[in-house]
Parts: structure tokens; sequence; C-alpha cells
């Protein structure tokens, strides 16, 4: 069913890693919102479509498709509103068993990817003085873990946006931060690819697990809030709260919760 042209969403929204449960969470709230949202994934076969949602098909690590992809979105849509980087994977593993391929395949899907995004969706963005919205981790901040890579790539992908806030302040666009401890994305889907690489909300040992809709509930709580950083569950709060006042005893806390976990 086709709505009526002065029903029709003035808001749009893009969202890289829209197929996966908190890109879709977030996609049906904010259609519940009156947005319409566009959705970008290597998978899409199970999204639906309609006048407020539009899934689209796209390798967000091939830049010619990104770029296609992008054009295709800017042509389309009269105002780009606020576009989510949420395209990610992880790697579980320790580093002395690393892959290097694994390494770069998972910067170029977590921090490349949302890095060139960005830069596509820059005049957009300026002319509705719209939002930009990264979804990192607590990986983003301080040290996890089993999760080197993981972390580095959160890491660069916060430098990144905290960088990009400064820049475009000027021109009126927000760029916010959301770092979730542990969404249950993924939950008994734990299986990797033939890299070790898999989607986040698998891991066994989570702690403080929140559902995608309570995540999206979260995040968009503190976007209309008007905040900057965004931090998702009990544990992101305190990780954030100890690295800033002691990032030694945060390594304290982690050792502390290996050797626990050894001894069982």
């Amino acid at each position: 069913m086709t709505m009526p042209p002065h029903k029709l969403p003035k808001k749009t929204a893009v969202i890289s890693g829209g197929g996966g449960g908190l890109g879709t969470a977030l996609s049906d709230k904010l259609q519940a919102e009156g947005w319409r949202v566009v959705l970008l994934d290597l998978n899409v076969d199970h999204l639906s479509q309609s006048a407020t949602q539009l899934p689209m098909k796209c390798d967000v690590t091939d830049p010619c498709a990104l770029r296609d992809c992008c054009s295709k979105i800017l042509a389309c849509h009269q105002s780009i509103d606020l576009v989510i980087y949420g395209a990610g994977v992880t790697a579980i593993a320790p580093v002395e068993d690393l892959q290097d391929q694994a390494h770069r395949r998972l910067f170029d899907i977590n921090y490349f990817a949302a890095a060139a995004m960005a830069q596509a969706f820059l005049p957009a963005l300026r002319a509705s003085k719209g939002t930009h919205l990264a979804l990192t981790s607590v990986a983003g901040f301080a040290p996890l873990r089993h999760r080197a890579s993981y972390a580095a790539s959160k890491h660069a992908m916060t430098g990144f946006f905290a960088s990009l806030r400064v820049e475009e302040a000027a021109f009126g666009v927000r760029t916010v931060i959301a770092a979730p401890a542990f969404v249950a994305t993924n939950v008994g889907n734990p299986d990797a690819d033939t890299d070790g690489l898999t989607r986040p909300g698998a891991a066994q040992d989570a702690v403080d697990v929140v559902t995608p809709e309570e995540a999206a509930d979260i995040i968009l709580r503190g976007l209309k809030r008007g905040k900057l950083d965004i931090f998702v569950g009990r544990v992101a709060r305190l990780s954030d709260l100890m690295m800033r006042l002691s990032p030694r005893l945060y390594d304290w806390v982690m050792a502390r919760a290996i050797r626990t976990e050894s001894q069982s």
C-alpha cells in the first residue's frame, strides 16, 4: 500500500548494517516515529519494503558499490537527516591466533566503510543540519580480552567520529557516538566465516546483555535528549567511568575476571 504524497515522512534515515538485529530495531522505532528508513546490508532478503522502509543490498567494503548506493539514495530522497553507521563484525580470538586477512577485513567493514559513508553524506547532512550516529562499542574506548582487532577498529571509529564532531559542528551537524556493552543481536548463531569473523552479539562470555529493542530505545532516547555520547547498558556506563577515573582499575577488574574464569 502506497502512502499519499502529503503523508510521506519528511525525514529520512540511512542505516548501514540495517539487516542486523539492532539495525532493524532502530528502523522499526524510527518508522513508528514518522521516519522513512533506508537499510543497507549485504543480505536484505529478510527485510520488507514499504513506503517507509527501503532495503538496499550493498557491500559497504566495495568502494564503487558504496558510492553508487549512496548516490542513488541522495538522488531519490529530498533530505537525509540521520545516518547511522552500524555495519560491523567481530573476531573472537587471542592476538597470537589473529589472522592478518581477518584483521584487515574487519577494519574494512567496521572502520573504512563507515568513514567513506560519512564522507558521502557530508553535504546532505550539512544541508539538513542532521546527525551522524556511530554505533561503536565499549571496546571503542576500553580494552577487551580476545577482541584486540575488534577493539582496535572501534577505537579508530571512535576517534574518527569524535574528530568529525568537532569539524561538523560549525555546519550545525551533530555527531553522536553510541557505545553498547553487549547487544544480543546474534544469539544462537556464533558461526564464523572462513576468516574467523562473525556478526557481534553471539559471544558466550557476555554480561549485562540488552536486547536490540532495549538498545534502540536507549539510543533514540539519548538522541532526543541531545546527548553526544550514549552508553548503552550498565556495564558501558561503569566502564566509561572507570576508564576516565582509573584505567588501571579497569585493567585490574578485567585481569581478575580472567583469573576467575581460568580457575573455574
